[in-house]
């Protein structure tokens, strides 16, 4: 390969990656280079998104390291990391938890459910699915604390590595529910871009495994968290035939929730 061939490959992929931490974070897109009234096109684009998982999970370690080192107790520490991340995000991805949780609960028919998943309000499946994830990220971020600085962030980052490439995962396996919305006009990935979104949170998952809490556990994490998005995607595919944008972020949620379960079961 030419250098002027690398160069462009570069130049690529970090328009792919300005485009897709527009689309996922709350960062003004014009930090980026993006144009605010462009459309992304995630067909291939999308394999940038354990890129985003990176930055998240940067400021979470960041934000956690800093209210622990300030002398707050574990728990304190461990919400205001989350905070930092859901602020990054603008709870993006919790919404579509609460909004899954709502339309698959309390849905009878695939439509019934769509619709309510479309309502903004919380419905009472929604509020306790929203409460389990982050109770259950706060008390595993704090469990993680005691083992030291490099094991609980290099978790952290990781974790939210490998739920961005969940994403993509099921965006990529099942066709729109409908045919509206943001993750049926942007663009649905292609195949070999959901393989390369996996293939680049597997690698970044062992080299955060080997830096922190050790090969076995990351491996373990990996295997978890792949099953519980696999397991979600079925579930999916049974309730509405498909994905909407909701479903997306609650795969995200559930296999970041699942990665720390099993990095701090195994550590």
């Amino acid at each position: 390969m030419t250098d002027d061939q690398y160069r462009t490959v570069f130049r690529n992929s970090l328009s792919e990656l300005a485009v897709a931490t527009a689309f996922l974070t709350r960062l003004p897109a014009a930090w980026m280079g993006v144009a605010a009234d462009r459309r992304p096109d995630f067909t291939i684009a999308a394999r940038a998104f354990p890129g985003v998982g990176l930055l998240v999970g940067l400021v979470g370690a960041i934000a956690l390291l800093l209210a622990h080192a300030l002398g707050l107790p574990l728990l304190a520490s461990a919400a205001l990391s989350l905070a930092a991340t859901i602020a990054l995000t603008g709870a993006l991805h919790e919404d579509g938890l609460a909004d899954t949780a709502d339309g698959f609960g309390g849905g009878t028919t695939a439509t019934r459910k769509l619709e309510i998943m479309r309502d903004s309000r919380i419905g009472t499946f929604g509020a306790v699915a929203l409460i389990l994830s982050l109770l259950l990220r706060t008390t595993l971020i704090a469990n993680l604390l005691p083992y030291g600085a490099w094991p609980v962030a290099t978790a952290l980052i990781g974790a939210e590595i490998v739920s961005r490439a969940a994403i993509v995962q099921l965006w990529a396996a099942l066709p729109p529910a409908r045919f509206e919305g943001l993750a049926s006009a942007t663009g649905r990935p292609s195949r070999d871009t959901s393989l390369t979104a996996i293939g680049i949170a597997v690698v970044a998952a062992l080299i955060c495994g080997a830096i922190g809490t050790g090969i076995l556990p990351a491996v373990v994490a990996l295997l978890v968290a792949g099953a519980a998005t696999y397991a979600f995607q079925l579930l999916c595919a049974s309730q509405i035939a498909g994905q909407t944008g909701d479903t997306l972020g609650a795969a995200q949620q559930i296999a970041l929730v699942t990665y720390l379960m099993a990095i701090v079961a195994a550590t």
